[in-house]
Formats: structure tokens, C-alpha cells, sequence
């Protein structure tokens, strides 16, 4: 499991956009969603995983790519409570879930990418 480690070291040096993203697989933006609020996220590809890192709540949150039937799903690798970013074309939402019932609550809805 080099690849994803060194990936994300690496993404901490790299701009999203610039020729050093590209060639680590890095990409993002910020996500304008509903009530105003900004949501920049990070997505750091790799032959073993991916990973979204997001600016929320005034901390940086890094979530791994998880089983989805739509779209591209992304969890904190445990079955704790932890956030949920959930995006399909170029629409996405935060939820919360709830480690001991299971339920997804909606933190963040109509989060959609900016030019």
C-alpha cells in the first residue's frame, strides 16, 4: 500500500490543478450547497484506494471511497459515526452517520461544483 500513502504526502504539496496534481491524480474544487455555505474538497486517486479531502466545520476531513450503487461515496473507514460525502455528476451532499442506528442525516444538500 505505497501508492495511496505517498499520494496523499505528496497532495499536501500540490495544488489541485497544477502539472504536480495531475501527475498524482489529484483533482478539485470548491462545492457552493445550499444556505451559501463553501465546501472545498481535494480528490487524491490511486491504483490502491481513493480519498476525498474536505474543508467542513473548520477542520480538514478525510474520507475513503466506499461501496455505492450510484455515483462516487465516500466514508470514514469504520462503522463509527463519521461524515458521509455522497456525490453523482456534479451535485453532492455531507450527511452524518450515526454509528449506532445506521441513519444518514443530510448535514449539507444541492452542493453543486464551481467554474
Amino acid at each position: 500500500m505505497r501508492g495511496l500513502p505517498a499520494l496523499l504526502g505528496a497532495a499536501a504539496f500540490a495544488a489541485a490543478g497544477s502539472p504536480a496534481a495531475a501527475e498524482l491524480g489529484l483533482r478539485g474544487g470548491t462545492y457552493l450547497c445550499d444556505r451559501g455555505v463553501e465546501v472545498p474538497v481535494s480528490y487524491v486517486n490511486a491504483d490502491d484506494g481513493s480519498v476525498a479531502v474536505l474543508h467542513v466545520e473548520g477542520r480538514l476531513v478525510t474520507l475513503t471511497i466506499a461501496p455505492s450503487a450510484a455515483g462516487a461515496r465516500y466514508a470514514w473507514p469504520s462503522d463509527g459515526s463519521g461524515y458521509v460525502w455522497w456525490t453523482r455528476g456534479e451535485e453532492a451532499t455531507l450527511y452524518w452517520r450515526d454509528g449506532a442506528t445506521g441513519d444518514e442525516v443530510a448535514l449539507l444538500s444541492g452542493c453543486r461544483t464551481q467554474p
